[in-house]
């Protein structure tokens, strides 16, 4: 006979083992790969408009501004407000740390009319460029050596490889 439910002990290994895997990620381009891999398209949006909420929420906003710029209902708000209010300590310790962290930039890269009209076919290259644009001297060198271990050539090694190349200036 088929189990239709986990026992509790078994939802509590599960979530236990899910935080631990969330508490081993390095940097933001894991975060990325595995929430892509992890979560379809609308879900990532969804928890994400979350994480907006609760710091519009803890910024002081009111629910009609919150619900205008996210484009999500007053429900969800309300949710997010009630979690705020129970506890909280994650959304709060979440939004303190990404306080002190510069933004991801996303108006730095240049993207293809396809790749504005098509994003979730063309996300590999839309992140290997949000990569190059955020990069830092050194990571773009870590990149550039692990493209030279590269046995083929394919189109995105041939476009990250472009993304890499240092632009020179136009001469005046």
């Amino acid at each position: 006979m088929l189990k239709t439910k986990l026992t509790k002990q078994e939802r509590t290994r599960l979530i236990l083992r899910f935080c631990q895997a969330l508490s081993k990620i390095k940097n933001p381009e894991e975060a990325a790969a595995f929430v892509t891999d992890l979560l379809s398209e609308s879900e990532s949006e969804m928890l994400a408009k979350r994480l907006e909420i609760a710091e519009k929420l803890i910024a002081g906003d009111s629910y009609d501004k919150i619900c205008e710029n996210l484009k999500t209902s007053h429900g969800t708000v309300a949710r997010v407000c009630e979690w705020l209010k129970l506890s909280g300590s994650g959304y709060r310790t979440i939004i303190e740390r990404l306080e002190k962290t510069p933004e991801i930039k996303y108006g730095k890269m240049k993207l293809s009319a396809m790749e504005r009209k098509y994003p979730a076919y063309y996300w590999p290259q839309i992140l290997l460029k949000q990569i190059v644009a955020n990069a830092s001297k050194r990571q773009k060198e870590q990149l550039e050596k692990t493209l030279s271990q590269f046995s083929t050539k394919t189109q995105l090694y041939r476009e990250l490889s472009d993304l890499l190349k240092p632009r020179s200036l136009p001469k005046t």
